[in-house]
């Protein structure tokens, strides 16, 4: 019998364009799953930074898997930048932060696991968005 407190919390951080659509996202969150060997039921909840609290597509994916969204400032992602594997410009001009996903994941997961997290996935990046997947535990 496995004593499922050990299995790891796996979180993922989404970054996206404005518009971006849920079926972009879910594409981008079932190839990357597929790719990894990563069932969808070992995901706990989404992350990504609170300038996309309202994004129509992130809440649409959150809402079709049925995990709770959380989204961070860019002051709360800002220490997690030595442990990107990219540092965008761009993404910092717009959101403050130099990776939403990656920062997002990492927060998410050490937050609900009240431990250090570390990236299972790097950043993967499809059309308008861009994926990470964290774990802790």
């Amino acid at each position: 019998m496995t004593d499922s407190s050990t299995a790891p919390t796996l979180v993922v951080g989404l970054g996206c364009q404005r518009g971006c659509p849920v079926e972009t996202l879910r594409a981008l969150l079932d190839q990357t799953l597929s790719t990894h060997r990563i069932d969808l039921g070992q995901i706990k909840a989404l992350a990504s930074i609170d300038l996309k609290r309202e994004e129509p597509g992130l809440l649409a994916l959150a809402a079709q898997l049925g995990l709770p969204l959380t989204c961070f400032s860019s002051r709360q992602l800002t220490p997690y930048v030595l442990q990107l594997s990219h540092r965008s410009q761009i993404a910092y001009e717009h959101t403050g932060c130099y990776g939403v996903a990656e920062s997002a994941a990492l927060a998410l997961a050490e937050y609900l696991a009240q431990g250090s997290a570390k990236l299972l996935v790097p950043r993967q990046k499809y059309a308008q968005a861009t994926l990470a997947l964290a774990c802790c535990g």
